[in-house]
């Protein structure tokens, strides 16, 4: 009797054993390969509450692990946008900066403005909009955005469409000027044959998620302008156009110190944000400083983007910055204070 109890203690240890492996082995491994990062080399696994950066399911939470961080541990994210968190920039349009202040930019529709510029990067976007009769200024949305990087370009824009149906792709990309055609799918992904630009559709339709390693990672959605948003803003969207636009979300890996553009200049170590505490729609200018050519030029007056300096960037604030929690108290992490 003693030797089956124990045989069955046994059983039971091994049944344990097994399901601790199967369970570790379902875990994604992430590594980090930036040299100057203190996690560099070492193989992190991935939390049971996001076990893989690749989950079948679009709304799980993802793997992932912030090579800047010395803790040296993985966490977990939504890849949807999250308008109300730093770096975020949606509706028409409304910016949180990397102070975490939310600023208005209003820019003019059909027009190219620098949201980011830096020695190594540069991110436009393009307005859409209207402006109704007895209005002073254009209401606006981003319509797309363009990326330039070492001496490539890219970008992703909301189609113009009558009427909204979320079962057809209203996103349209393009490399170095060329149409580019990823399919349609949940994780249907595109690398750059450099593998320095990826895109990966984070829903079957009309969301994804652009990285540049150790660069910048933009979280996208491509929405419409509701009638209930109409209604309570009375922009008077006309019957013809739904004023498809972007909602978009910004993490940024050492911007250097001197980064400009409409919300890059907010991630600025003395930067004092000119919009008004306690005003319900803080609007702040600088369209004349930030306007640009086209979506792929860096040719604004206040543009810094340098890829040939980048050699002898010395001033790199060595830090990640973008989509921190300002709800759970003073500090979001990475040692940023979130102000209110």
């Amino acid at each position: 009797m003693e030797i089956i109890s124990k045989f069955g203690l046994l059983i039971i240890l091994l049944l344990f054993l097994s399901g601790a492996t199967t369970s570790s082995s379902k875990k994604d491994t992430k590594t980090c390969y930036n040299q100057n990062s203190p996690c560099k080399f070492k193989k992190i696994t991935c939390p049971d509450e996001c076990p893989t950066s690749s989950p079948t399911d679009p709304k799980a939470k993802v793997c992932y692990v912030d090579c800047n961080s010395p803790i040296c541990k993985a966490a977990c994210k939504h890849r949807k946008p999250n308008c109300n968190a730093p770096g975020a920039g949606c509706y028409d349009p409304r910016f949180i900066g990397g102070d975490g202040i939310v600023f208005y930019f209003h820019g003019k529709s059909n027009e190219n403005f620098s949201l980011v510029s830096d020695l190594n990067l540069q991110i436009n976007a393009r307005f859409t909009g209207l402006r109704p009769a007895g209005r002073t200024r254009d209401y606006t949305w981003i319509q797309a955005l363009g990326v330039l990087f070492d001496t490539k370009t890219f970008s992703l824009e909301a189609i113009k469409t009558t009427t909204w149906d979320d079962k057809v792709d209203h996103l349209k990309f393009s490399y170095n000027g060329k149409d580019l055609v990823i399919p349609a799918g949940h994780l249907s992904a595109w690398k750059s044959p450099e593998n320095d630009l990826i895109v990966e559709r984070t829903s079957n339709k009309n969301s994804v998620v652009v990285t540049l390693p150790e660069v910048a990672e933009m979280s996208v959605n491509v929405v419409p302008v509701t009638k209930e948003d109409d209604r309570i803003h009375n922009y008077q969207i006309p019957s013809d156009d739904c004023f498809a636009h972007l909602e978009v979300q910004f993490r940024f890996y050492g911007l250097s110190s001197k980064v400009e553009g409409v919300l890059g200049r907010t991630y600025q170590p003395d930067f004092k944000n000119p919009a008004k505490p306690g005003v319900a729609m803080p609007v702040v200018g600088g369209e004349d400083k930030y306007r640009t050519t086209s979506l792929v030029s860096a040719d604004c007056s206040s543009c810094v983007f340098s890829p040939a300096e980048v050699v002898d960037q010395k001033d790199s604030l060595v830090m990640e910055y973008g989509m921190l929690d300002c709800t759970g108290g003073a500090t979001g992490g990475n040692g940023i204070v979130c102000r209110k």
